[in-house]
């Protein structure tokens, strides 16, 4: 007889920001996504996601489970906080959380490359490989994957856009190098 899978709550609230509307999401862990975009825009991309981490899942909106974290993020975006605070729930394989651990200790204000990164996780031939999990980064921001740049200085690929990894860098008042 096949034991029935036990369906996990996620929870989650939409916020605005500076950057457009953000989806936060959080497990009982605490929280595993933020998201570019409104909860309708990206139901179907959280559907997959939230199924293929956590099986069985329901979503219900919490926005005072999540009020900790919007305003972290609100005192983020005007300037009023440099690091984050609370728990996360990594979803994604062994190498993608190493290198999203990585990411959290790039500087407020600082940049870092793919290279610094694969160097960092021991791991100095994966640089391709980095690029891919950071790309896969369920926590945008809150893990700073923003403030990687090309090994020659260029701004490269942001899942947000690149326009809102520029608003990201000069918020943290980072000379962008052109």
């Amino acid at each position: 007889m096949k034991q029935q899978q036990e369906t996990v709550v996620l929870t989650y609230t939409e916020i605005d920001s500076p950057i457009g509307p953000l989806v936060l999401v959080a497990s009982p862990q605490g929280l595993c996504k933020v998201e570019f975009g409104t909860y309708e825009e990206n139901r179907e991309q959280r559907e997959q996601w939230a199924s293929r981490w956590y099986g069985a899942f329901e979503l219900n909106e919490n926005a005072k489970q999540l009020a900790s974290v919007a305003e972290q993020l609100t005192q983020y975006f005007k300037r009023e906080r440099e690091s984050f605070e609370g728990d996360l729930d990594l979803q994604g394989t062994e190498f993608q959380k190493r290198v999203w651990l990585a990411l959290q200790t790039i500087p407020y204000g600082e940049t870092a490359s793919y290279k610094h990164i694969a160097e960092a996780i021991g791991s100095p031939k994966a640089v391709r490989a980095v690029g891919g999990a950071n790309n896969q980064n369920p926590i945008p921001v809150i893990i700073p994957c923003h403030r990687i740049i090309g090994a020659n200085g260029d701004l490269v690929g942001y899942g947000g856009g690149l326009p809102t990894k520029v608003h990201l860098l000069d918020l943290e008042q980072r000379t962008l190098l052109s």
